[in-house]
């Protein structure tokens, strides 16, 4: 692991750093914030994942998140959003596929199978990674949480994992993907036209399979304008009062899609994490 730069802030520390990866065999850019309080004990771990078009150094830069880790003593981890390089397949002009649209999946097809693999990234080989390299983490305590189509990658991660997580959270997020003008063509390319396969990445159709969680907080502008085709929130509600699953569902009044929307919430969901870690 190369250290790009270390910074203080908080009293706690704010990496970012790069690796090769065997999962999307590409260097991977992350970034790790360690509160102050990891100098005296192990702290529980708060993942980030972040959306579409965006790197670890969004959520790092614009959301706001330091002082509400620094004060309930949480490590805050942001992987990148898909893999990257000149010999990563890619579609340059198109915001919602390849590059920073790596939908937190395995892929299954040809070409994109070799490298489009951020679900194992982020479930399996980062938290090994961040257990080698970060001996204050306490994976024994970790919640996950994004934004939009990280908002996605969290509700999965956690309806696959529940063992692992304690807390989910989301802003704004995808939650159904298999029908969302945003990720539909997204889901074709990776893993094929056959729609079953789409399944097992839809937050709303692993709990309408039988996956459960513990209880989800969401928070959604009303002035998103994503909101009626990609976000689609009122189906994750259906969905979680059928299988019965608390969700606190908060629409907020004049809000965008936007970090200016994040981070204004962002402590309220660092607070509710760290009261279930």
């Amino acid at each position: 692991m190369e250290t790009v730069s270390t910074n203080k802030s908080h009293g706690g520390a704010q990496g970012v750093y790069r690796h090769d990866s065997r999962e999307t065999r590409t260097p991977m850019t992350f970034s790790v914030f360690v509160p102050p309080q990891a100098e005296a004990s192990k702290v529980p771990v708060l993942w980030y994942l972040s959306g579409l078009t965006c790197t670890h150094a969004n959520v790092t830069d614009k959301g706001e998140f330091r002082a509400a880790a620094a004060q309930h003593g949480v490590m805050i981890v942001c992987p990148d959003t898909s893999p990257r390089g000149e010999d990563v397949p890619d579609e340059k002009d198109n915001w919602r596929f390849g590059s920073g649209a790596g939908f937190y999946l395995d892929a299954t097809q040809a070409p994109y199978d070799r490298n489009y693999r951020m679900y194992s990234y982020v479930a399996l080989e980062l938290p090994q990674l961040i257990a080698e390299q970060f001996p204050a983490a306490d994976l024994s305590r970790q919640g996950v949480m994004g934004h939009s189509m990280g908002g996605h990658g969290a509700l999965t991660l956690a309806l696959k994992h529940p063992e692992r997580f304690k807390s989910c959270s989301a802003f704004a997020p995808i939650v159904q993907p298999s029908t969302s003008d945003w990720s539909i063509p997204a889901l074709t390319k990776y893993l094929g036209a056959e729609e079953a396969a789409w399944r097992d990445y839809d937050a709303t159709l692993l709990i309408a399979d039988g996956k459960r969680f513990n209880e989800f907080l969401v928070d959604q502008g009303s002035a998103d304008s994503f909101l009626d085709k990609g976000l689609k929130p009122w189906l994750l509600r259906e969905a979680c009062d059928k299988a019965g699953i608390p969700l606190t569902l908060n629409m907020r009044e004049g809000y965008d899609h936007s970090y200016y929307f994040i981070s204004t919430f962002m402590a309220d969901h660092i607070a509710w994490h760290s009261a279930r870690l």
